[in-house]
């Protein structure tokens, strides 16, 4: 019998919807967002975010606010750990080794959330951060040498590669107890455990690092050909 005086029966309109998002809160295949987002911002936002990061000299900062003058004037003038502790201030070379190891890592980790493509922004920000670590904005293009940096950069974006490149760097500091030799030696480690896991673009990401750390080194190297580099607490210039 035909349906009168019935309304036909309803569909389920929420069923049929089409959904306009993922789980995640991002958009779907085949929707639009009202403001798309240029696909250049997130790169950009990346590398400024690690560049910045990177550029502020934790060790100058802390010898200023610790009473030990401007770090700049004493030993090698660097503004790494090493330099900090022939300030006397143990304490405060602990804070700049933990503080350069940080801002790699968190510039490494911020960068990832910043859009779609995690591993490649994590990247930039990599550049960015030892970039900025070596030649800060603050400091009108010096800067530190990048050892520390690098492991907080490491440990970000494969933590089993810091895990090793700090075991080198610590094994060598105690037992030869020459900053330049083992930070030098965990840098050069580096690429080769990206070689064994097969990894080319890290290969060719921390072998551009370690020579940009090398290159910092110069004076180190000169003088360890020499036999005058100092050993850690001395305070000779290194």
């Amino acid at each position: 019998m035909p349906n009168l005086g019935r309304s036909p029966p309803r569909r389920n309109i929420r069923h049929l919807a089409p959904h306009r998002h993922c789980a995640k809160g991002r958009p779907a295949k085949g929707t639009r967002a009202i403001f798309p987002e240029p696909v250049w911002l997130a790169p950009i936002l990346a590398l400024l975010l690690g560049y910045l990061l990177g550029s502020i000299p934790f060790g100058l900062i802390l010898t200023r606010m610790g009473g030990a003058g401007d770090l700049r004037e004493i030993g090698s003038g660097n503004i790494g750990a090493t330099n900090v502790l022939r300030t006397g201030h143990r304490g405060l070379a602990v804070a700049t080794l933990l503080l350069d190891i940080g801002k790699g890592f968190l510039a490494v980790w911020l960068a990832a959330r910043l859009g779609a493509d995690p591993k490649a922004l994590e990247r930039l920000a990599a550049v960015g951060v030892m970039a900025g670590h070596c030649f800060s904005v603050f400091l009108r293009f010096r800067g530190g040498k990048g050892v520390a940096t690098l492991l907080g950069v490491a440990l970000a974006i494969e933590p089993l590669y810091g895990l090793f490149y700090a075991l080198v760097w610590l094994m060598l500091l105690w037992l030869v107890r020459v900053s330049s030799v083992a930070g030098l030696s965990a840098v050069v480690i580096l690429p080769l455990i990206a070689v064994y896991f097969g990894n080319v673009f890290y290969v060719m990401m921390f072998t551009a690092f370690a020579l940009l750390v090398i290159w910092k080194h110069r004076e180190n190297v000169v003088r360890l050909f020499r036999g005058e580099e100092p050993r850690i607490g001395e305070s000779r210039a290194g």
